[in-house]
């Protein structure tokens, strides 16, 4: 049978991938050889745009425990994330280069995936179908949307913080360590600075030039994507309770007063991002602002923080527990449209929307499934609840897992994982 993919990011991508290991022939539309949003630097697959870290790998952190189920089910993400780690202490960053090309080649190279690069511009409710266009779909897709929805969309801005050279930090004013880490000198470039340098930056960051923005009058912002300077114009002290805070990065036995911490973004150690300082500033004002860091006072941007709009359904009532259009149930939704936050929770909602596509045209229905009691059931539950009148984009936590758990409270993400990952193991091997 053959079944269509809309997009080929993280969720796209995995979703083709899980569709075509059942045997299904997969047309996969990706329109970037002849249509490529700013935002993105190169055709491959499942690029990532803004930063390289698919964070927490701690098997009893929720996003951690999320990349498990995945890994379980035989995630194409997981699997290329793993291939093309870079050191980032405990979490998960990857070889941005490396890990699309991964993926890129492993669709290329699956005989029942037919990649078609064009605009995709209308959905037929009768073919099945995953819409996996990504947060900046935009157009005529965006408009087919929204007539499948018949709702508006709702939209906020995301941002990406800007890539630096290592060779142009001034080590004698940087250290590395991983915070809270004293085991070894730790994956982190940190750059100090003291209670003086810090009014300084924060002044400059007060002052700098903004890009403007045009295509609407009220930005919205997810806060875990919050600019840095949107953050500084909240007070003085949010910077140090955010992506600057000193706590855990003492060295020589001395915190500093704030802290730029950059992390790997590539396995050969070149480049480094600005970790937390997601921008919409002006190039110029992004170089001003990071040379009031010591360490980066003649630091190399090599790219710039980019500004771009973001746009997710409203889901509740409009698709179901299984990423599932309720109206036009041969239609799957999935990726940060559909409302979820992350990369890794892109990612997870394109396998589980291809796994319960492919149960749903084998029996007409979708008889196994993931309930609550593990994270990717959860997301699902979450962004499909439709007690939820408006629907933020939601990052995997604990928080919306749902299980009757009785014992001491230091156990219990202990138990939340091992419940969580008996159960996908049992899933996996029915699906």
């Amino acid at each position: 049978m053959r079944v269509r993919v809309i997009g080929a990011g993280l969720a796209g991508s995995e979703a083709a991938y899980q569709l075509a290991k059942r045997g299904f022939q997969v047309d996969l539309y990706e329109q970037k050889g002849i249509k490529r949003h700013p935002a993105f630097k190169t055709d491959d697959f499942g690029e990532l745009i803004c930063s390289n870290s698919l964070r927490s790998d701690d098997l009893y952190n929720a996003v951690g425990l999320l990349k498990q189920e995945m890994r379980l089910l035989d995630s194409l993400v997981m699997e290329a994330a793993d291939k093309n780690r870079v050191p980032a202490g405990k979490s998960l960053a990857v070889d941005r280069v490396g890990f699309s090309a991964y993926i890129t080649r492993k669709i290329k190279e699956n005989k029942n995936i037919n990649i078609i690069n064009e605009e995709f511009v209308s959905v037929d409710e009768d073919i099945p179908t995953v819409i996996a266009a990504g947060p900046l779909c935009e157009g005529r897709l965006a408009e087919e949307i929204g007539r499948l929805c018949g709702k508006d969309f709702l939209h906020f801005y995301d941002a990406v913080s800007p890539i630096v050279e290592k060779d142009s930090i001034d080590f004698d004013h940087a250290y590395y360590k991983s915070r809270y880490d004293d085991d070894h000198p730790g994956d982190y470039i940190n750059c100090p600075l003291t209670k003086e340098e810090f009014q300084t930056f924060y002044e400059t960051v007060l002052n700098a030039r903004k890009i403007a923005v045009h295509d609407i009058d009220d930005e919205k912002y997810f806060e875990g994507c919050m600019p840095f300077e949107e953050m500084a114009r909240r007070g003085y002290k949010t910077l140090l309770f955010g992506p600057m805070k000193p706590v855990g990065l003492e060295h020589d036995g001395v915190r500093p007063y704030a802290v730029v911490q950059l992390r790997k973004d590539n396995a050969i150690d070149t480049l480094y991002n600005v970790v937390g300082f997601q921008t919409h500033l002006t190039f110029g004002s992004q170089e001003e602002v990071l040379k009031c860091v010591p360490a980066l006072a003649n630091v190399h941007i090599v790219r710039y923080g980019v500004m771009h709009r973001n746009t997710y359904l409203n889901s509740p009532g409009i698709i179901n527990k299984y990423y599932q259009f309720i109206a036009h149930p041969n239609v799957f939704i999935a990726g940060q449209i559909s409302g979820v936050e992350g990369y890794v929770e892109s990612a997870a909602s394109g396998l589980y929307a291809a796994i319960n596509l492919s149960q749903y045209l084998n029996s007409g229905k979708i008889e196994k499934e993931l309930g609550p009691d593990t994270m990717i059931g959860a997301m699902a539950n979450y962004i499909s609840d439709v007690n939820i009148k408006k629907l933020e984009p939601m990052n995997a936590n604990f928080g919306i897992f749902r299980l009757d758990y009785q014992g001491p409270k230091a156990e219990k993400k202990k138990a939340y994982t091992d419940h969580a990952l008996s159960r996908v193991k049992d899933y996996a091997g029915n699906v």
